[in-house]
């Protein structure tokens, strides 16, 4: 089994409880406040895992331009993604179409991964990318 396997089922598990906590919160708070709470407590909870990492041998974090750049874009992703789920819960969507508007998110990172990444294609992975383009079709209904 690979190395990051069990790194993957913690994260889904987290990712997954991520939108059940958001659509039970998008009824009690507005979208700006609630991805602003969203992202501290993800800053803090971020925080707290360095100062861990730094009372132990294992802080090894680098830091270069192109990081911070990639970061800075990556954290523009996840603040607009948190706001426009609270705003799709919001509006009335099922927590079903949670995982299929991540379906269409995994189907970008999959292209991306093939044509930009230099990834190998397969049979499994392009199927994936259709299951996933036809299941945002699907929703929209």
């Amino acid at each position: 089994m690979s190395q990051w396997f069990w790194y993957a089922i913690g994260a889904a598990i987290l990712y997954g409880l991520h939108q059940i906590f958001t659509k039970l919160a998008s009824s009690h708070i507005g979208e700006g406040v609630g991805g602003l709470v969203v992202e501290v407590s993800a800053a803090v909870t971020i925080l707290l895992y360095l100062l861990i990492l730094g009372g132990t041998s294992q802080m090894n974090q680098q830091v270069s331009a192109n990081g911070i750049a990639y970061s800075v874009l990556t954290g523009l992703c996840v603040g607009l993604g948190t706001v426009l789920f609270f705003l799709l819960f919001q509006k009335g969507a099922p927590l079903l179409a949670a995982p299929v508007v991540l379906a269409g998110g995994s189907a970008i990172m999959a292209v991306a991964g093939i044509l930009f990444f230099k990834e190998t294609p397969s049979l499994q992975r392009l199927a994936g990318v259709a299951l996933a383009i036809a299941a945002m079709f699907l929703l929209r209904k």
